[in-house]
């Protein structure tokens, strides 16, 4: 499937046009990679729970090692792209990420494994603020949405391409093959971007032109409105992780099916959560931020989906009642980085867009091993249903959360401490 390209506006020079599409199509590049390399655990999890005798809860602690270094890295990852620049983060993140894939593929016991997933995780915990903020450099404001939803459809289209060539993979040569692959495909996006990524737009193209200082860290963190957006996509992830985690160990422990099946089935599911994730940026552009309008009904669906999911005895109902969770959830991606985009400067979305990521990342530590608790104790169904929380979680989020640029402004700035890390109302 090939990478989206985005129009830029009519009145834009071609120059700009091109800095944006080439920015678009190297960062959905590293994303896919970053996706990809994440995934592979969740698709080698029953072989690697053989080979190393593990039970659900400890298979559920390899996937959350990596997210706890993911999500301890995000802040200092954008304090990082805040003082040496996106463009310099990126590529150390590419690199290290992808050394730390491949050992991966000659862990030899839990306990190394479990470290070098940490360690994966720090490498690749970097990476999204810094991206954030390469985008932010190249884009204009008012394309800048369009332009981070065509990257971010990398994540789910990863979802769909991945189990599709990582299941034949591992059934024929094992699951160490698929890291030392994914690394490979590393290397490569790191050779791309330090090629091919584009200067930054002059200031009074891409940003305001006001002078701000460079932000400290205190001051992001004490703007609780962020943690609030942090708090709505902690429920979303809880969904996408939970499902990504365990469907793949579901279906084959509870319906006997091949991994090369799984990947196939689980295929389903990630193209509708692509597709919603373009649809959502799109959405979200419309509405000019106001995510409850989105964020409300898609969890809600979502909700009653997961129910029904959990729930059916079919294997055709089961993919098809959680392809309809996925895909009402994924609506919401976007939208939860909408009013924080058009309120930050740039000087502070490094940090600020790190702030609404770590809440993803938490969901990624917490989701996988207490459903593997709760299926070793209980059931899958009642593991699958605790998802349920999720959506209620970012429902509820969406509601007490700023609606526009205008409002998050309001808010932070009613947040001790200066300078103000949002753009001055017009």
């Amino acid at each position: 499937m090939p990478a989206p390209t985005l129009p830029a506006p009519s009145a834009a020079p071609p120059a700009h046009r091109r800095t944006v599409r080439i920015t678009v199509v190297l960062l959905f590049a590293a994303w896919l990679v970053d996706y990809a390399d994440r995934l592979v655990i969740n698709l080698v999890l029953p072989s690697i729970g053989a080979e190393f005798d593990l039970d659900r809860t400890q298979q559920g602690l390899v996937v959350s090692a990596f997210f706890l270094a993911y999500a301890l890295c995000q802040i200092p990852g954008g304090m990082l792209a805040d003082r040496f620049g996106g463009r310099r983060v990126t590529l150390w993140a590419l690199l290290s990420w992808s050394v730390f894939t491949a050992l991966t593929g000659f862990a030899w016991s839990f306990a190394v494994l479990l470290a070098l997933r940490f360690a994966f995780g720090v490498a690749e915990g970097v990476f999204p603020p810094a991206a954030m903020k390469v985008l932010v450099e190249r884009t204009r404001p008012e394309e800048r949405m369009g332009a981070n939803g065509a990257v971010m459809s990398s994540n789910a289209i990863a979802a769909v391409l991945t189990p599709l060539a990582v299941a034949p993979l591992v059934a024929v040569f094992g699951w160490r093959s698929a890291f030392w692959s994914t690394a490979a495909l590393g290397v490569l996006a790191l050779v791309a971007v330090r090629l091919w990524l584009p200067a930054p737009l002059p200031r009074t193209e891409g940003a305001p032109v006001e002078a701000v200082a460079r932000p400290r860290l205190r001051e992001v963190l004490r703007k609780g409105v962020l943690w609030r957006f942090s708090f709505m996509m902690f429920g979303y992830s809880t969904i996408i992780w939970g499902l990504n985690t365990w469907v793949p160990s579901y279906l084959s422990e509870e319906h006997g099916v091949s991994l090369t099946a799984a990947g196939a089935l689980v295929a389903i599911p990630a193209l509708g959560a692509a597709l919603a994730t373009v649809l959502g940026g799109r959405l979200s552009d419309r509405l000019g931020g106001h995510h409850r309008k989105v964020i409300v009904p898609g969890m809600t669906v979502s909700a009653v989906a997961l129910l029904l999911m959990a729930n059916t005895p079919s294997l055709t109902g089961f993919v098809v009642f959680g392809t309809l969770a996925i895909f009402a959830a994924s609506l919401a991606y976007m939208p939860i980085f909408a009013v924080p985009l058009a309120g930050l400067t740039p000087e502070y979305v490094g940090v600020g867009g790190a702030v609404v990521i770590v809440g993803g990342q938490v969901a990624g530590i917490v989701a996988p091993p207490v459903m593997g608790a709760l299926a070793d104790a209980f059931s899958f169904q009642v593991a699958f249903g605790f998802l349920v929380l999720g959506a209620a979680i970012a429902a509820v989020m969406s509601c007490l959360t700023p609606q526009d640029a205008t409002a998050f402004r309001a808010a932070a700035d009613r947040a001790p401490g200066s300078p103000s890390p949002v753009k001055e109302s017009a």
